[in-house]
Parts: C-alpha cells; sequence; structure tokens
C-alpha cells in the first residue's frame, strides 16, 4: 500500500477503544492482520485496519461468533473485490441479508433485555424509596 499511512498499535487501541492484547488476538485468529511491519518488526496498521477492527468491535455485543465474523468480513472482501462476478456477487448480498436479519433480531433481544433490565431497576428503587420513608 504505497503511500498509505501506517498506524502502530498503540494509535490503533485508542482510536478503537480496543486494548492492545484484543488487537493481537484478532491479528493471531486472521480476522484483522496488521498490513505491514516496521523494520523493527512492530504491527503497523492502515485506515482500512481501523475499520475492519471498528467493524468487529460493533458485532461483539450482538454475540457473533469467531466463525460469524470471520464469514462477514469474507463476505465484504470478496464484495468490495474487482474480479467478483456476477453470481457470486449475488449470493453475497444474499449472505449479506441474512446477516442484516439476524442483527436486527439481536437488537431486539437486546432492546428487551435493556428494558426488563431499566424495569428492574425501578422496582428496585421503588423498594428502597418506601424503606426509607417506613423507617
Amino acid at each position: 500500500m504505497p503511500g498509505a499511512h501506517h498506524m502502530q498499535i498503540g494509535e490503533v487501541a485508542e482510536r478503537t477503544g480496543l486494548s492492545l492484547r484484543t488487537i493481537r488476538y484478532y491479528g493471531e485468529v486472521k480476522l484483522v492482520e496488521p498490513s505491514a511491519r516496521s523494520r523493527g518488526g512492530f504491527r503497523l496498521y492502515t485506515e482500512a485496519d481501523v475499520d475492519r477492527l471498528n467493524l468487529i468491535k460493533r458485532m461483539k455485543p450482538l454475540e457473533f461468533s469467531l466463525e460469524e465474523t470471520r464469514e462477514l468480513l469474507a463476505a465484504l472482501d470478496r464484495l468490495s473485490a474487482q474480479d467478483t462476478d456476477p453470481e457470486e456477487r449475488t449470493a453475497l448480498s444474499e449472505r449479506l441479508d441474512a446477516f442484516e436479519a439476524a442483527i436486527q433480531a439481536r437488537c431486539r433481544a437486546l432492546r428487551e433485555q435493556l428494558g426488563m433490565a431499566e424495569e428492574f431497576a425501578g422496582q428496585l428503587r421503588a423498594r428502597r424509596s418506601r424503606q426509607h420513608t417506613s423507617t
């Protein structure tokens, strides 16, 4: 990537909010490998790598598995490749549609969980308030 701005892992961690350990782990499991290495062997990342890490970070609370994450990244990579034929593009788009449906379902489940948690917090506040007024 001639002319690409390269960042060391510390800057990437700061920009993504991910720990150095997490970024290294994603490299080990081949989700986001550094685009380059410095002469001293330091991992170097590009803006595209940061975007990829942020996408993974957004998938994590939705509890996508490593394999699902890898599959989504591969589909996105193939869709952006110049040599992807129309038939493959159609199949990849359908796969992305399935991911989108799964994301929507997981968001609904999280909203339900959040609603229950807020309801519980309200009940606890009410109970504590009653205890304070009765003493």
